[in-house]
């Protein structure tokens, strides 16, 4: 009899589907997949592929993102439940007020981890990877960023030459973490570098011997063969893939409960059964996103990716 995993790489097979999965997916999601990689890259790799179907194994925000960019291909979502907390922060109308209230003309920046509504309304995207830059990229002075306030304030230190107005959004997930957690564990291993991501909060960049996003943390631990603990600020998902890439390297997660606060719920929805219901019962799975939010969200999107990654 075949196991779920094996039923589901021939059904990939023979619907001429790939399945991408982000960092933050559980260990057996990750294991199956095509493409590993945060939700931009995830992005990019689902445009090259010849598949007609494309299982994003993510939250909404991710699949959204994906169709916009591929139109003519099919989308699925394991758990069209699957919401991002840091997305949930902020709506059209909430953009919209706030928008009213800052300088007349200042250009929306919109970190990728929103819904199509709030891209449509934006100038530009961003990603954790390219958030500096694209700031940078702007004529504009004033600059607004929506909806994380953390990594808004990172890119401040960035590029101090720019007037950031941010939005008060945050990821709950990286916005828990407080720096007294990561000094503890910190004093317990002294000789680790502490790696986190630009979505935790001030005091906890301020500690980090190196701030950046996920796919960074992953180059990062390869540019210092000569460390051997690793403290991630960042969801637990990425132990996963740090564990199979560097296996002779500890890694720990930055907080004071063993990971477990770092762990988004969302992300841990998806099951190889949800995957195995995209085949099934593809119409309760498809992700469409409207034609004229998906225009103006892909202008968005699309500006933001002839900017470099920092």
């Amino acid at each position: 009899m075949e196991s779920k995993q094996e039923q589901i790489r021939h059904l990939v097979k023979e619907h001429n589907a790939i399945i991408v999965a982000h960092y933050y997916e559980p260990d057996d999601i990750q294991a199956i997949a095509d493409h590993l990689g945060d939700s931009l890259a995830l992005c990019l790799e689902a445009q090259k592929t010849t598949a007609d179907i494309i299982i994003f194994c993510g939250v909404h925000f991710m699949a959204e993102s994906a169709k916009i960019l591929n139109p003519s291909k099919t989308v699925m979502l394991p758990v069209p439940s699957a919401r991002c907390l840091m997305a949930d922060t902020i709506s059209a109308k909430s953009l919209s007020a706030w928008r009213a209230q800052q300088p007349e003309g200042a250009p929306i920046v919109t970190y990728v981890n929103s819904t199509a509504e709030v891209k449509a309304l934006s100038d530009i995207c961003c990603t954790s990877a390219n958030a500096a830059s694209v700031v940078r990229s702007l004529p504009d002075k004033t600059v607004l960023f929506t909806p994380d306030r953390n990594l808004a304030h990172w890119v401040q230190t960035k590029v101090p030459e720019k007037n950031i107005i941010a939005y008060d959004g945050a990821c709950p997930i990286h916005d828990i973490l407080r720096a007294a957690d990561v000094q503890s564990i910190l004093a317990k291993h002294p000789d680790a570098m502490l790696l986190a991501h630009p979505e935790c909060r001030d005091e906890v960049l301020r500690l980090a011997h190196m701030v950046t996003s996920t796919s960074g943390m992953f180059k990062a631990v390869g540019m210092h063969p000569e460390i051997k603990t690793f403290v991630l600020a960042t969801e637990s998902g990425i132990l996963y893939l740090m564990h199979k890439q560097y296996p002779d390297k500890n890694f720990i997660i930055a907080d004071a409960d063993n990971g477990q606060r770092m762990r988004c719920p969302y992300m841990k929805e998806t099951t190889l059964d949800s995957i195995l219901s995209c085949f099934a019962h593809p119409e309760l799975h498809t992700v469409d996103v409207a034609p004229e939010i998906a225009q103006n969200a892909r202008r968005a999107l699309e500006r933001m990716m002839t900017v470099p990654r920092d």
